[in-house]
């Protein structure tokens, strides 16, 4: 008796768009497996067409990339966090994506990441697409330095960096080109040894003990002296408010940039309790919540990842709700040097 053939996957036979239409409402953590279903589907969900269909419907998501370094190598590789079969999170190394230099700045802006080589010679760094995973060479500097630091404020990226002085010079991501003006620091503000991060349109400069900081309309420079009453590092902004982990008292502590006033997130105690660190939490802003991670590997091939919502009542108080924390595996030769969040 002839074999049955197996009846025909219900997809096939729907008109193009409305097979794009459906698969750009499925969370994009599902790609991998579906690719498997034909090559059809391999081609679509590599295509732009489905990403800008994703965009218009409201679909689009926000995903989490890290830089793993090995501690014995100066360069590292670019992984993407995202569910495993079992439901943990995991680690998936790109591998379509050249080395990232360890001490390099990265900057996400849409589904790109652009990423500044920490001594610039004939190239400036690359930008790197997370919709189809290739990079392409950034253009040259304008000038040689040794890049300290990035950050970005209405599509103009603000890459700080040392010649025989402290300078700024500004990437304007929409016309892909360099300004030509290079920004001259005052040689007292040592803003090279600082962190640096953006809040309410301001770049904020600490060296853990200062903050100085600077106001790109009006090129202006000035102090603020409550922000510098933490020693904060590790820190991201959520809507204009600044967090991070206080390690000495273990508390998640927040900066509100309108109110000018520090405030402690409430709910997150048990699971900084529970899960201490040997160090700093690093933070990672992600889509108006936290990304919470720990740098180290503390056991045998296993480090944290916590995802925080946020959310500010009447009287300004904010509360923190822990939407998961997964134990994440990684080599014991490697660091997690730096997280960025891209939405695609």
């Amino acid at each position: 008796m002839a074999e049955k053939e197996p009846p025909p996957c219900v997809t096939t036979s729907l008109p193009e768009d409305v097979i794009v239409d459906i698969l750009a409402r499925v969370p994009r953590c599902n790609y991998p497996t579906l690719s498997l279903v034909s090559k059809h589907f391999r081609s679509l969900f590599a295509s732009r067409e489905i990403y800008a269909r994703r965009s218009l419907l409201g679909f689009m998501e926000n995903c989490v990339y890290v830089i793993l370094c090995n501690r014995n190598n100066r360069d590292g590789q670019l992984y993407i966090l995202r569910r495993k079969a079992n439901g943990n999170q995991g680690l998936f190394l790109i591998p379509s994506l050249p080395s990232m230099p360890q001490y390099g700045s990265y900057v996400a802006m849409g589904s790109k990441i652009y990423v500044f080589n920490s001594v610039t010679t004939s190239s400036s760094g690359l930008i790197i697409d997370c919709i189809s995973h290739t990079a392409q060479p950034l253009p040259s500097m304008p000038v040689v330095m040794e890049v300290k630091m990035a950050d970005i404020i209405d599509g103009r990226i603000y890459v700080i960096g040392y010649t025989d002085k402290n300078v700024m010079v500004v990437f304007n991501t929409e016309t892909q080109t360099w300004e030509p003006e290079t920004i001259h620091i005052d040689p007292e503000a040592d803003i090279c040894t600082c962190e640096c991060l953006v809040m309410a349109d301001k770049m904020y400069f600490t060296n853990h003990e200062n903050t100085i900081v600077y106001e790109p309309q009006g090129s202006k420079w000035e102090t603020e002296e409550m922000v510098s009453a933490k020693e904060w590092e590790n820190a991201c902004v959520v809507d204009d408010v600044l967090y991070y982990h206080d390690y000495v008292e273990n508390k998640l502590r927040a900066y509100d940039s309108e109110k000018k006033c520090w405030r402690v997130v409430n709910g997150v105690e048990k699971l900084l309790a529970k899960k201490r660190v040997d160090g700093w939490w690093k933070t990672v802003s992600y889509g108006g919540k936290l990304i919470l991670f720990d740098s180290e590997v503390k056991h045998v091939g296993v480090t944290h990842f916590a995802e925080i919502s946020l959310e500010r009542n009447q009287q300004r108080e904010i509360w923190g709700k822990v939407e998961w924390c997964d134990e994440v595996e990684i080599a014991e030769s490697v660091l997690i040097k730096r997280s960025i969040a891209v939405m695609v």
